[in-house]
């Protein structure tokens, strides 16, 4: 939309408009009851009023900025210079005169204001500018409060700007110019259908809104997705092992075991065939083994942080000595799967075990003093209500990781399927990343609970002897095996510097690099896609800063580069070895059964 008027717009029809209505109304009227009777009461008990303690934060917050009007009023002031000068601007660009250019504008990697009639509608260039002032007044205020304890200080910021996305004039119809452009076109069907959306993913959801993000009908794993061939050769009630079947003719003797993490599915390392790291890493001449962890239920709800390392990591090693004869073994892992493994070769030093010859941390934090926006959520009151939801269950629904990591990037994981979904009316485009993120697990009771405790809150396992693992007291610092570190420079779950920390506490060489992009699009970064980028340095700064003032920046993916250090842990050439071929029996084809198992919002 422009400053013009559409021509010829199609108006809606009154009555067929009226028809429709009404029929969505009787279909919603169940739905919304439920929806509100759930407000109040979940499974017949009250919930807590504020469950993530957001009020005690803001109000420790207004406390302290209302203790010093002088900093209030001086912002206050800023604000209203800054509208002044938007105002004339706007005023001059409507009578055709000069202008000083924008008060305020988006940041390049905005989204939300991509529609042309946001910069040549003055309209809607106002209404834009309006909202970014306002944004970047209410996140500098809060920030400006002097007096909070970071945790707080972190929980109202990062709420402050959750409310600042959602009062976005992109979130409504009447401040959306691609909205109204689609109303108009459209008669009004986009909002028809938008709400019709809105109500499919308040009953898929049971009253709670579970907002689809993909065409979750478009992928089959193991048809689609997860299609690398392979077996599973080895399984126990925490984990299948696959072992994957070579492309080459000659292997590297040590084979390699990819640990991902437990919080969601192997498959990302598997999607398609064109950003397949694991098609990837067998065509290099790896004989790759994948744990693919069980979507747990109540039956698993005593499963314990030490359970997961011996059912996981340790159980995949003596089953891949079996199944190769090897004893010496690459490992990497990814995410909290990296986590475990840096406890899993603490406790193997200790007991003189040397199988794994090298690791590779992928996006892994083992030091949470810097945590990022997840600890957020990982307060005393916020985990004794966890808890207390995890023990009527056994489980942590797999909904709730889901819905927490989506809040740290709310405007692309939110908002814009808010737009897309209910204003615009449209289906969902079928992306296979968003269907892996939708495809939830759950988090065993008494693990879950013992992970955010030492590991968020007490920061125990970077602490020599904070955790114990079978009766023994374990130091990461004792660790001498081969490292090479990968971690992301837009990464919104384990933030890069606080990864880097890794770097001074283990005993051994320490390759670390740095990934553009986030969490997972600066690891499944295929070399074709040439995207991106990534740092590398041979020198081992004590800060992540000034490792990055040092490192060297090269072009495209950093998987050859990785490719290269790992086959120098190779351990030199023999046959490809298929799977079946040792000792362990083929179970079923891969990626297996545990995989499939998905939970239905």
């Amino acid at each position: 939309m422009t400053d013009q008027q559409a021509p010829n717009a199609k108006l809606p029809d009154p009555v067929e408009m009226s028809k429709t209505m009404a029929a969505i109304a009787e279909k919603s009227q169940k739905i919304v009851g439920e929806f509100l009777a759930r407000q109040s009461h979940q499974d017949g008990k009250p919930q807590p009023a504020d469950p993530l303690n957001i009020g005690h934060a803001f109000l420790e917050m207004t406390a302290r900025m209302m203790s010093d009007p002088t900093r209030l009023m001086q912002a206050q002031m800023a604000l209203w210079t800054d509208y002044l000068n938007l105002w004339q601007n706007a005023t001059q660009r409507f009578l055709g005169g000069e202008q000083n250019g924008p008060a305020i504008e988006p940041d390049r990697g905005d989204r939300r204001f991509k529609d042309e009639a946001w910069q040549e509608s003055y309209v809607f260039d106002f209404i834009k500018q309006s909202y970014l002032l306002t944004a970047r007044w209410m996140q500098s205020t809060v920030n400006d409060v002097e007096g909070l304890d970071r945790q707080t200080a972190q929980k109202v910021d990062f709420y402050t700007r959750q409310f600042v996305d959602a009062m976005a004039p992109s979130n409504f119809v009447m401040t959306n110019p691609e909205v109204l452009r689609a109303t108009l076109e459209s008669g009004g069907e986009n909002l028809v259908k938008g709400l019709e959306n809105l109500l499919e993913d308040l009953e898929r959801g049971k009253g709670k809104l579970s907002i689809r993000m993909t065409d979750m009908e478009a992928f089959k794993i193991g048809e689609n997705i997860a299609t690398t061939p392979g077996k599973v050769v080895f399984q126990n009630e925490l984990m299948q092992l696959i072992q994957y079947s070579p492309t080459t003719e000659e292997v590297y003797r040590r084979p390699l075991l990819i640990v991902p993490p437990w919080i969601n599915k192997f498959y990302i390392l598997d999607l398609r065939e064109k950003n397949s790291f694991i098609k990837w890493a067998v065509a290099q001449g790896l004989t790759v083994f994948v744990v693919s962890w069980v979507n747990p239920d109540e039956t698993l709800e005593q499963k314990t942080f030490e359970d997961y390392m011996v059912g996981g990591p340790l159980a995949a090693l003596d089953a891949i000595q079996k199944a190769t004869g090897e004893k010496e073994i690459n490992v990497i892992g990814y995410c909290i799967g990296g986590t475990l493994m840096a406890a899993t070769l603490a406790y193997m030093t200790a007991k003189k075990d040397k199988r794994v010859h090298s690791i590779t941390y992928f996006t892994t934090m083992v030091d949470f003093a810097e945590a990022g926006e997840l600890s957020v959520f990982i307060d005393e009151e916020q985990l004794q209500a966890l808890e207390a939801q995890m023990n009527e269950k056994g489980y942590l629904e797999g909904s709730a990781m889901a819905t927490t990591f989506n809040m740290l990037r709310a405007n692309d994981l939110i908002w814009s399927f808010v737009v897309n979904n209910y204003l615009l009316g449209k289906d969902p485009f079928p992306f296979d990343l968003l269907y892996w993120n939708a495809d939830s697990t759950r988090m065993p009771a008494r693990m879950h609970s013992y992970y955010l405790r030492k590991c968020y809150q007490e920061n125990k396992l970077v602490e020599p002897g904070g955790i114990t693992l079978k009766g023994v007291p374990i130091d990461l610092t004792t660790i001498k095996t081969p490292a090479f570190i990968l971690s992301t420079k837009e990464d919104h779950i384990a933030p890069w510097k606080s990864t880097y920390a890794a770097t001074q506490l283990y005993s051994g060489p320490v390759t670390f690099v740095l990934s553009g992009s986030g969490h997972i699009a600066g690891v499944i970064n295929p070399p074709a896609a040439e995207k991106y980028g990534y740092w590398t340095s041979a020198k081992k700064a004590k800060t992540a800063d000034k490792w990055l003032e040092g490192a060297e920046q090269h072009k495209g993916s950093w998987w050859p580069h990785w490719g290269a250090w790992i086959a120098r842990q190779g351990g030199g050439e023999v046959a490809a070895r298929a799977p079946g071929d040792g000792k362990l029996k083929i179970i079923e084809d891969a990626p297996g059964s545990y995989v499939k198992v998905t939970l239905k919002a």
